[in-house]
């Protein structure tokens, strides 16, 4: 028993780390996902939207810490009952999001892994399990370190992971995981190889038949019945390849025009999924380093999927001398953790990434 009550308590331990560490690093696109888990369409939890920030920065700090607690044994009964309750609500969140097909990606661990809802949910029951063998077993956890030491390690946890957390929101994450990074060709993380597996589809036809309703399963072809139709259902039995971008476009109301600048060698996109809502002093910075890089020769263009009179008061404003284009709200937060936010690109590749705090320090 105190042999499984290490290897449980090592394994959770360091799984907590590392999950509370991915999402850390992005605090941001974690209340996201939040913000998902609360919207009228899953939770009905609108209320709670607006302080999505602050409850991700919370939890993602609470467990690294508690990963922390756990494997130096530091106090034991509450770091046990804290992991229990977390785990039993993580487990509530991905059972409801698998069961009624609500929420695709739990954000577990954030961009950098992608499971599927039934797949976290079987992680949580594991990580269920696993703590109730360590509550079980709990008189072997002991501290690894004399209480002075122990003490200084717990606290530093939660110093060192509240200023990373800060240090990421006034910046870009530490790691991108994302398919706009730098190196990265947005133009390549859009194609679809000509090879690629399709999804596999089930249709249930519902006819009705000699005044008796007849049910007909296909993969896509109109049943040949004698009857009248009624009804039919889709599902997806086994889903197809998708590229790693999928709603990034830059366009007007009326012209596609995302090809086009992604071909240009020097483009400069300046973006701001709200402008009603991006930082003022962000948006100042803009104007400088717009008429600069024009001056030097780039294609300068702006992507917000803000309506055409935000878009004119704003440019008005500041006095911008580019034009802003529309782009999904959703695809803009996952270009770039910024409002505003500025990529170099050259042919597609993204080049240089910067959070508005950072405008500075980007060369031209």
């Amino acid at each position: 028993m105190k042999l499984l009550t290490f290897i449980a308590r090592t394994f959770v331990g360091v799984l907590f780390i590392i999950s509370g560490f991915i999402k850390l690093n992005d605090p941001i696109g974690f209340s996201y996902k939040l913000q998902e888990y609360f919207s009228s369409e899953v939770l009905n939890l609108p209320f709670l939207e607006p302080y999505a920030l602050a409850l991700a920065i919370f939890v993602v700090v609470f467990e690294v810490v508690l990963g922390v607690f756990l494997l130096i044994g530091y106090q034991p009964k509450f770091t046990l009952w804290s992991l229990l309750s977390m785990i039993v609500f993580f487990t509530f969140l991905t059972f409801y999001s698998a069961y009624f097909d609500k929420v695709k990606d739990c954000g577990c661990f954030g961009d950098a892994l992608k499971l599927t809802p039934w797949e976290s949910f079987t992680k949580d029951l594991v990580l269920l399990v696993l703590i109730l063998l360590i509550f079980y077993g709990q008189k072997y956890i002991q501290p690894i370190f004399k209480p002075t030491l122990n003490n200084v390690i717990a606290g530093g946890s939660l110093v060192l992971s509240l200023i990373f957390g800060y240090h990421v929101l006034m910046h870009l994450p530490s790691i991108d995981f994302r398919a706009y990074k730098i190196g990265d060709n947005l133009i390549e993380n859009m194609q679809i190889p000509p090879n690629a597996p399709k999804a596999i589809q089930e249709f249930k036809w519902t006819f009705e038949v000699n005044g008796k309703k007849q049910t007909i399963i296909t993969d896509g072809a109109y049943p040949d019945v004698d009857g009248t139709y009624i009804e039919v259902e889709t599902k997806v039995v086994k889903e197809g390849f998708q590229p790693s971008i999928l709603d990034f476009s830059i366009e007007t109301d009326s012209e596609d025009f995302t090809q086009m600048f992604l071909a240009e060698y020097n483009l400069l996109m300046l973006v701001s999924y709200n402008l009603d809502t991006a930082d003022a002093a962000g948006l100042k910075k803009l104007k400088a380093l717009s008429d600069k890089a024009i001056y030097m020769g780039y294609t300068v263009i702006g992507l917000t999927a803000s309506g055409a009179q935000t878009k004119k008061k704003i440019q008005s404003i500041y006095d911008f001398n580019f034009e802003f284009y529309l782009c999904d709200e959703k695809a803009l937060k996952t270009v770039i953790r910024s409002n505003p936010g500025v990529l170099q690109l050259s042919r597609g590749t993204v080049l240089q990434k910067v959070h508005w705090n950072d405008i500075e320090n980007l060369a031209l």
